[in-house]
């Protein structure tokens, strides 16, 4: 572990020993102009992250035979983390959801879950007091996006990190999360927050307090950034049991090994479209 990287997650990679910090707006075409793959363009830290399979949605049928079933498929992908969703059954009923699921997947595999804003914060308090015993990673999105005040009253209350952010849309938002000690762990999304720029200003931000950034959403767009800051924690990843275009809509695919991804060294993102695959679902 090189300091200054996240410590929370044993293993996370080494930067490499040369990089070269640099942003812009159009990110994509300034990395493609250089014939140099993102990640060293914006900055360049680690060779490979940690990641994590998000899962664990609710179903018609899908009892708790199948949401282990389905977290053990993850594992057996090369993953040592893996994600599932609270908040859609009464707080007993989902506090043994993620009791199968620690029990399936071991002692070693790190298990967070998600709530979408699913509580009131005393609900919140509740169900995290209920799920410390089984080791949760992060507790994502309890309240509603702008209760900062809920996040902070739940973060104090629990040993569980509180994460969020996903519904934050610009810096100043994210700065007063920050700021008042809202949450953790950050996350945002370079796809809903106005790119690459204010990602990474938000993840210079979050550096300058002591938090890790773990971003929500695409694996193919953020395992280029969290790669490139010393406070990338983790890289969420959709397979198939949650995507039914993994492995087809790009001709090239992130693959996870042993629990970490790496950003491809092809020219800017370093994605192509697969344009057999996807002329099925062409319209005009």
């Amino acid at each position: 572990m090189t300091c200054g990287s996240p410590s929370w997650w044993a293993g996370a990679a080494s930067p490499p020993a040369s990089s070269a910090a640099s942003t812009s707006p159009f990110g994509t075409s300034r990395a493609r102009s250089r014939a140099g793959q993102s990640t060293s363009c914006w900055g360049g830290f680690a060779d490979k992250v940690p990641v994590y399979i998000a899962g664990g949605y609710y179903e018609e049928g899908k009892g708790l035979h199948e949401l282990a079933a389905e977290m053990e498929k993850s594992v057996s992908l090369g993953a040592n983390a893996i994600k599932m969703k609270i908040g859609g059954a009464p707080i007993n009923e989902d506090v043994e959801r993620v009791r199968v699921v620690r029990e399936a997947v071991g002692p070693d595999v790190k298990v967070m879950v998600e709530a979408n804003c699913a509580y009131r914060y005393y609900e919140a308090i509740e169900i995290a007091r209920k799920m410390e015993r089984y080791d949760v990673f992060w507790f994502e999105e309890p309240v509603n996006p702008d209760d900062y005040e809920g996040h902070k009253l739940i973060s104090q209350a629990t040993t569980i990190p509180i994460a969020t952010g996903e519904n934050e849309y610009t810096r100043y938002g994210f700065r007063d999360l920050i700021e008042n000690r809202c949450a953790a762990i950050i996350q945002p999304d370079a796809l809903i927050m106005g790119g690459i720029t204010e990602f990474m200003k938000v993840a210079a931000m979050a550096q300058a307090h002591d938090l890790p950034v773990a971003p929500h959403g695409n694996q193919d767009v953020h395992v280029h950034l969290v790669s490139a800051v010393p406070n990338g924690l983790t890289v969420e990843y959709y397979s198939d049991s949650t995507d039914p275009m993994w492995g087809k809509m790009f001709k090239n695919t992130l693959t996870v090994k042993d629990g970490h991804v790496s950003p491809p060294d092809r020219p800017g993102l370093g994605i192509e479209p697969n344009d057999e695959a996807l002329a099925p679902y062409r319209v005009g």
